[in-house]
């Protein structure tokens, strides 16, 4: 006896797999996902004075030339921090980028402070040299 073929059109039913609302993931032992930014969604949370120290060299640069100074020296503290967090902390950008601006500040600053010592000893120079 020979089995006749299911007429066509009819296609012998296949069990169907349910739907993964979640994308497709790899089976159980399959490789792991690839990690997104972080690591599996985790995003590493700011250092508290990472902004702290981004205001301050804003504010150095722009108002203030005597917080550039405080933003060099708390900017190397807290990128020194990030860096040995492991990945704990971020804004390791925002910091860095503070400390450039405390940098430029306090170069600026010491500028400023060498053209007003240089004039105050010129004027001196000039005043000692005249009699009237």
């Amino acid at each position: 006896m020979t089995e006749t073929p299911p007429p066509y059109g009819d296609q012998p039913q296949q069990p169907q797999q349910p739907q993964n609302p979640y994308g497709a993931q790899p089976p159980y032992g399959g490789p792991p996902a690839q990690p997104g930014y972080g690591y599996g969604g985790y995003a590493p949370v700011d250092h508290p004075q990472a902004t702290t120290v981004l205001v301050l060299g804003i504010v150095s640069l722009v108002v203030c030339g005597l917080a550039g100074p405080f933003a060099w020296i708390m900017g190397n503290r807290v990128v020194r921090e990030i860096d040995a967090s492991g990945g704990r902390w971020g804004g390791r950008s925002t910091a860095n980028i503070g400390r450039i601006l405390g940098i430029i500040a306090s170069v600026l600053l010491g500028l400023v402070v060498l053209f007003f010592v240089g004039i105050f000893i010129f004027a001196i120079a000039v005043g000692t040299t005249t009699s009237p």
